[in-house]
């Protein structure tokens, strides 16, 4: 059995591990938290309350963190003629057109985000094992397959992030860094759990969480409460 630290032990027998936590508490609770020597992390689990087999499609979507992100991400766009200036020209650090494709079929992969334009994706089709299993394919839902790609570039630049669940209906999302500010991260968890909101298919039966948690790098899981989530939610559509 992994054998906990002293300093985890002491801040865990500071919570109630039972407990269901307002969002303001969690996130109050998760920096209070925090005992390693650097900048933990602050992640959010969300477990779905529906089957996404039975809605046949997924769940997924773009946001722009309001509270601030972690780290610089390094975009890359595939795309051909004034679209590539257009590209370069808005800050992004790979551009290309078939030569970058057959790069990232080499085995290319130094970026964090990649954009294209429709009319690039019956080209980068061929890439679907390499960049799918990175979660990296340009994908419309995401956004990130565009003609408007200064607009689409600034919005990645400027910390729009990607969420998607997992095969289990699980949303891994990172929410910031425990060195933010609690209304930092508290912007950033409300934006999150709006745009799961938001994206959750017209056809899904169920509650939208079954579980939501957050926790940082080295820290307790502190579970929130639903019921109360859902309020917040449902009174932000009114």
């Amino acid at each position: 059995m992994r054998k906990r630290s002293k300093k985890y032990v002491e801040k865990i027998q500071k919570l109630d591990r039972a407990a269901s936590y307002s969002v303001e508490d969690a996130v109050k609770m998760a920096k209070q938290s925090v005992w390693a020597k650097f900048d933990e992390s602050v992640d959010l689990a969300a477990k779905l309350g529906f089957d996404l087999k039975k809605t046949g499609g997924s769940v997924r979507g773009t946001l722009v963190m309001p509270g601030g992100t972690t780290k610089k991400k390094i975009i890359a766009v595939i795309a051909k003629g004034e679209k590539i200036t257009e590209a370069e020209q808005a800050g992004a650090e790979v551009v290309g057109s078939n030569e970058l494709i057959d790069k990232i079929n080499g085995g290319f992969l130094g970026f964090d985000v990649l954009i294209a334009t429709p009319d690039m994706m019956a080209q980068i089709g061929k890439l679907g094992k390499i960049l799918g299993t990175k979660g990296l394919m340009p994908n419309p839902k995401a956004g990130t397959v565009t003609f408007d790609i200064a607009q689409t570039v600034k919005e990645f630049k400027a910390g729009k992030v990607e969420f998607k669940a997992d095969k289990a209906g699980v949303i891994h999302l990172n929410l910031g860094k425990a060195s933010f500010t609690e209304p930092a991260l508290l912007k950033n968890l409300m934006a999150v759990l709006k745009a799961i909101h938001k994206a959750k298919p017209s056809g899904a039966k169920g509650t939208l969480f079954k579980t939501v948690y957050i926790s940082t790098t080295m820290g307790p899981s502190l579970k929130l409460d639903i019921k109360k989530v859902m309020d917040l939610l449902d009174a932000k559509e009114e």
